[in-house]
């Protein structure tokens, strides 16, 4: 069974703190021989790799023609201040010399660095202006799923994550839905469920932007994805592909994309 898509679809790949520079070149040479020729015979659909700052460059130069070719680059984190003196931190400029792309708001950056919504507002309104796509996660908690909150969660973390885009780059934001509570529970997402909450984040977005925007916006599902259950989520007509976790460092990766691609044609 297939889906008609107007939207894109998106397979990113989150490597987590996964793959220095050495293991990330190898298993990017591992992958791309078969990574390539599917993403480069099927247009409706972008694989994107996200492994960690100190390897971007590695996988960088494993890429090679094949970036921008429907296989790109992108960082996990970025800080939204041009230069200075932030150690540790990476400034929009210099995540756009290798990557198109950069994730946001992760429930890993909220939970353990303490990342708002207001932060990360500023990181996607930064992203925005130095030509980057920002991939802006959101998501309940566990406690806040079993208050039945699932809905208010939602709707505070979109308005206030997503405030204020400019116009003209509305269509460019990538939103992910992390069910926080699926992750190492025991608890599953059904596509039933992840697809009601994407739903109303569409709605929230048209809200905010327009029935336009709302329609063009990609809403990826992001929760223990894998090659076994990413043909059921693709069949939703409102979810656009997956923000792949520990299956993006093995290569199922490959076989996630490639079941993509038989439901989506």
């Amino acid at each position: 069974m297939t889906t008609t898509r107007t939207r894109t679809a998106i397979i990113a790949g989150n490597w987590k703190m996964n793959y220095g520079p050495t293991q990330a070149a190898s298993f990017a040479w591992e992958i791309m021989p078969d990574l390539a020729p599917l993403i480069a015979a099927h247009p409706l659909i972008l694989s994107i790799l996200c492994p960690p700052a100190i390897s971007l460059v590695a996988v960088y130069s494993v890429m090679g023609e094949r970036y921008h070719q429907g296989i790109e680059l992108g960082a996990q984190n970025m800080y939204f201040e041009e230069k200075g003196a932030f150690t540790g931190e990476l400034a929009p400029s210099m995540v756009r010399e290798l990557c198109t792309t950069v994730i946001l708001g992760h429930s890993e950056r909220r939970a353990y660095f303490g990342e708002s919504d207001e932060l990360v507002n500023k990181k996607t309104l930064a992203a925005l202006h130095h030509g980057l796509r920002p991939i802006v996660c959101i998501g309940e908690h566990l406690d806040q799923y079993e208050a039945g909150q699932t809905r208010e969660v939602i709707h505070h973390q979109s308005k206030h994550s997503l405030d204020n885009l400019p116009p003209a780059q509305v269509k460019e934001v990538v939103i992910a839905y992390e069910p926080i509570w699926a992750i190492g529970t025991g608890k599953a997402a059904t596509v039933e469920g992840a697809g009601e909450v994407i739903n109303y984040i569409r709605q929230l977005f048209g809200e905010m932007y327009g029935d336009d925007a709302a329609q063009a916006v990609r809403i990826l599902y992001g929760c223990s994805v894998t090659s076994a259950n990413i043909g059921e989520f693709m069949l939703h007509p409102d979810i656009d592909g997956a923000l792949v976790g520990g299956a993006s460092i093995k290569p199922d990766f490959v076989e996630i994309v490639r079941k993509t691609i038989e439901t989506i044609e």
